[in-house]
């Protein structure tokens, strides 16, 4: 062969070659996807790794709220050969219909990306799962973590976790279907806070599932960021103390220091574990807790609305004398015919009508602020002073939500002219309509932590802070600001005089709260009983103590149990004493409260708790 001839060898070799070539890349990248499949792997295959979450600390810095780390088994759909549905069944405990179900879902929302399958194993779980998953291409273990509760404390306040909803999902590109997001409480409310950053890790996998490395040195990968941590002014062992006291009641306790607004103790009975709501057996206990007929997930201290009752009497008297349509002197007799009281002397002043809690005095006073004689129609005349009243009335904090660091607040209601006018058409009512509004009953609602507010303004002799339970995000001393101060209507020289009367109805014979008295500290409070139309009337009591230096404000509500004085007053008292001098010196009185059971009907509630499901 010459060299001619040789050269068309050559060239054909060569053309050959790139053909061959040619053939071999189109098939790869067009006919055979399996090396398409290889490349997704290596560049898709990400493992989200999820951030830690803040902690929420007491005010002591005891964990309220912390993390325990558990495992999602995620599936790449288009990676599963030859799945033994039945050894996965078993391996993960998943029904086998469930198992063809997941990766129906998994595959259509990608064959490419991983989709959880099984969420939320805990570490021994997944111990001994883990060793298995090599016969299960496709399959792999991604760790995230789950809140836990080591005092078992405060579920309304505190909140919990659940999963995103599509619609978040949409709204928010941070979240990704499958993440969590917090629900009421505090999760919710510093959630953007408390869930802290997302990283990504690539890696490189073997045959079976194994990472071997991560992808191009790690130069794609990036760190995630933890949560912030929350500083709460709560202090654990009043909360602890507080939800023992209101075990088997419907009620709850607000209890503020008075001199910031920082949230002592926040109790909503009956309450739950909030173990109940963590992890896979969280939607199961969420439907018990829903379905009981004590309603344990609803949050009385925040959004219960009920009449004041007589604790109202204080605002009452404060507005009157700020009016002058009353002198601190100024008695009346206690005309029964007026309107239903106990048995008590005739209240000569301010101070023992407060004292005393008389119903007569203050329909009297309530009069003289409505009825004015600005204009000689007795209608129009109440229109007037109902329209001078209410605006006093809501400087007290009443009437709108409370400006607080939790969700779903809600506030209550202080009727006024407009009100009125729709209910009765207007000239259609006057004091004789609404004098029920004179002792705190009637058309008026408040919420516990409004009533908490007024036991502050009294201590404080004028003013209030907004309530909050977190003081510092992030570090102890990263305080929180904007924490805005509110002024009443009322001047200074005026609270004095009711603070004595509210210093009698604990200390003095004749009072109606002597079972809140401290040894050694000066109390002072104010009863209520608050009309039920359903059933057996409330128990309302406010205080703060101690009286010339107040540390703690404090309010109680106990559904259906009467008289202010029984029930609601020494629980309260029992907090403050506690939180004044971390110890109860009263054991007997302690424990005919945690003993006594108020409520008719127990439903599932109390044989649910006892069995203090977990995860």
């Amino acid at each position: 062969m010459n060299f001619d001839e040789r050269k068309y060898v050559l060239v054909a070799a060569v053309v050959l070659i790139c053909i061959v070539f040619v053939l071999r890349l189109f098939w790869i990248q067009v006919v055979d996807d399996s090396w398409t499949a290889r490349a997704a792997d290596i560049s898709e295959r990400k493992i989200t790794v999820f951030p830690s979450r803040g902690l929420i600390l007491d005010r002591d810095g005891g964990l309220l709220v912390a993390n325990t780390p558990v495992y999602d088994i995620m599936v790449v759909p288009r990676e599963v050969k030859n799945l033994d549905t039945l050894g996965l069944s078993q391996l993960l405990n998943v029904p086998m219909d469930q198992v063809r179900e997941r990766l129906r879902k998994a595959s259509e929302y990608s064959v490419w990306k991983p989709s959880e399958f099984e969420k939320q194993i805990t570490a021994e779980q997944y111990a001994a799962v883990s060793v298995h998953l090599y016969k299960y291409p496709g399959f792999y273990g991604q760790s995230r973590t789950l809140r836990t509760y080591p005092p078992h404390l405060a579920a309304h306040m505190l909140g919990y976790l659940s999963e995103v909803s599509a619609r978040k999902v949409e709204q928010d590109p941070y979240y990704k279907p499958g993440d969590v997001i917090g629900v009421g409480g505090l999760e919710s409310y510093y959630e953007k806070d408390l869930r802290g950053k997302r990283g990504v890790k690539y890696v490189v996998v073997d045959v079976h599932n194994n990472i071997q490395g991560p992808f191009k040195g790690g130069q794609f990968d990036t760190l995630a960021y933890a949560g912030k941590n929350l500083y709460t002014s709560i202090d654990a062992k009043v909360q602890a103390l507080g939800e023992r006291l209101m075990r088997n009641k419907k009620g709850s306790i607000v209890a503020l220091d008075p001199k910031t607004g920082e949230v002592i103790a926040l109790v909503s009975s009956p309450t739950y574990d909030p173990e109940l709501l963590v992890g896979r057996v969280r939607n199961t206990n969420y439907r018990i807790l829903q379905q009981d007929s004590l309603n344990p997930l609803f949050d009385r201290a925040l959004q219960a609305q009920y009449p004041p009752g007589s604790i109202f009497k204080l605002v009452q008297a404060s507005i009157a004398l700020q009016e002058g349509v009353i002198n601190l002197n100024t008695g009346f007799p206690c005309n029964k015919a007026l309107v239903g009281c106990h048995n008590h002397p005739n209240a000569r002043n301010v101070e023992e009508a407060v004292q005393m809690s008389c119903n007569p005095y203050f329909y009297q006073v309530f009069k003289r602020e409505i009825e004015q004689n600005k204009d000689p129609d007795r209608f129009k005349d109440a229109a007037l002073g109902m329209a001078e009243w209410r605006p006093y009335v809501e400087s007290f904090g009443l009437g709108s939500p409370p400006h607080m660091d939790l969700p779903a607040l809600k506030g209550g209601s202080i009727p006024g002219v407009k009100y009125y006018n729709k209910m009765y058409g207007p000239l259609g009512w006057a004091f004789s309509t609404i004098y029920s509004l004179s002792i705190g009953q009637g058309e008026m609602l408040v919420v516990p932590t409004q009533m908490a507010n007024i036991a502050a303004i009294f201590a404080n002799r004028g003013y209030y802070y907004d309530p909050h339970v977190v003081r510092a995000i992030g570090s102890p001393d990263s305080l929180k600001t904007g924490i805005q101060r509110h002024e009443t209507m009322v001047d200074d020289q005026w609270f004095p005089p009711i603070v004595e009367g509210m210093r009698r109805v604990v200390n003095e014979p004749g009072g109606t709260a002597r079972l809140a008295r401290i040894p050694g500290i000066t109390v002072c409070g104010k009863t209520g009983t608050a009309q039920n139309p359903h059933g057996k009337d409330h128990a309302v009591f406010i205080a703060f103590a101690p009286m010339e230096d107040p540390k703690i404000a404090i309010a109680v509500y106990v559904e259906n149990s009467g008289f202010g004085g029984t029930w609601a007053a020494p629980i309260a008292s029992l907090c403050m004493e506690q939180y004044l001098t971390d110890s109860i010196s009263r054991p007997d009185l302690e424990k005919r409260m945690e003993e006594a059971n108020l409520i008719a009907d127990e439903g599932n509630y109390v044989k649910f708790v006892s069995k203090r499901k977990r995860r």
